[in-house]
């Protein structure tokens, strides 16, 4: 072969070789998620297993519309058949005492991504999250407790926009997340650990983003039982008694800041009460005093 086609040969195999190096750097990047997880419960165990306390916003960017619906809350309100199958929203059932499986949907002819499928034990949830650049539906479109999912790789994260979603709680001790809400998920797998992190905007009763983490672990050998559930009624109660408390008459508010010796004001939330400043604010405000010991006769 002369030194012209050699010439020639090169000029064509190094543009070739670039782009397949960088396609090759652009997979690399991209840690696949599937498999089968199980969910640590070191980060927040209090509140995501037994649940929050009662009138504990600490920490939580809610207005002042939030506040009134967490404080009109009663926890009998999980009795009622309408919820007692209610499912956790796409942006909370992350937390929720959940198995997780992910697995990704591949196209036949071009091998590539179109989407990647999760289910969580809990309630039996199944959420899609479409890569092939699709568009999410008007927003008139039909809202569901998964909402639309789109995801796209950043690095070797996996970010996902959720939109279309049904009111849920952004806790569960009666603070509300509207159907208005948007949430960004972020997934990033290091070897046999999941981190997701979940970030909810929400217009209506978030005045900053309300950002949170929960922890999975590989498990490959796990299986995962159905979800059945069939509403009933658990209490007789007169028909249609919703249990509620009237503004300023929930007299249960005050034992979370009593029990743990924090000032009842800061237990209110907002977007103040989550940076580490207001700490030193807190050093100057009032605090009840500690519940009477009960005493048990031996």
């Amino acid at each position: 072969m002369g030194p012209v086609r050699w010439a020639r040969l090169l000029a064509f195999s190094f543009p070739l070789l670039f782009l397949i190096a960088a396609l090759a750097r652009s997979t690399a990047a991209q840690i696949d998620p599937s498999g089968e997880w199980a969910p640590r419960f070191d980060e927040d165990w209090e509140e995501r297993i037994p649940g929050p306390e009662i009138g504990d916003y600490l920490g939580i960017p809610i207005n002042a519309a939030d506040r009134l619906r967490g404080d009109s809350w009663d926890a009998a309100l999980i009795e009622l058949q309408e919820n007692q199958c209610r499912a956790h929203g796409s942006d909370y059932g992350w937390r929720g005492p959940s198995n997780l499986n992910i697995w990704k949907e591949v196209d036949r002819a071009t091998q590539q991504v179109i989407a990647y499928h999760t289910h969580l034990s809990a309630y039996g949830a199944e959420q899609t999250i479409w890569m092939d650049g699709r568009p999410h539906p008007p927003d008139y479109a039909q809202h569901t407790w998964q909402g639309f999912s789109t995801g796209k790789w950043e690095g070797d994260t996996l970010v996902i926009t959720t939109t279309h979603l049904k009111e849920n709680w952004v806790r569960r001790n009666g603070l509300a997340r509207s159907d208005l809400a948007t949430a960004s998920v972020h997934i990033m797998r290091h070897g046999n650990y999941l981190t997701v992190a979940v970030i909810t905007y929400d217009p209506v009763y978030l005045t900053e983003p309300f950002i949170r983490t929960a922890d999975f672990v590989s498990a490959p050998q796990q299986t995962m039982a159905p979800w059945p559930c069939e509403a009933v009624d658990e209490v007789d109660r007169p028909e249609g008694q919703v249990p509620n408390h009237l503004i300023g008459l929930n007299t249960f508010l005050d034992e979370f800041p009593a029990n743990y010796g924090i000032p009842p004001e800061a237990t209110r939330g907002g977007a103040e009460t989550m940076y580490p400043e207001y700490q030193e604010k807190m050093k100057g405000m009032k605090r009840l005093p500690p519940p009477a010991k009960r005493v048990v006769n031996q």
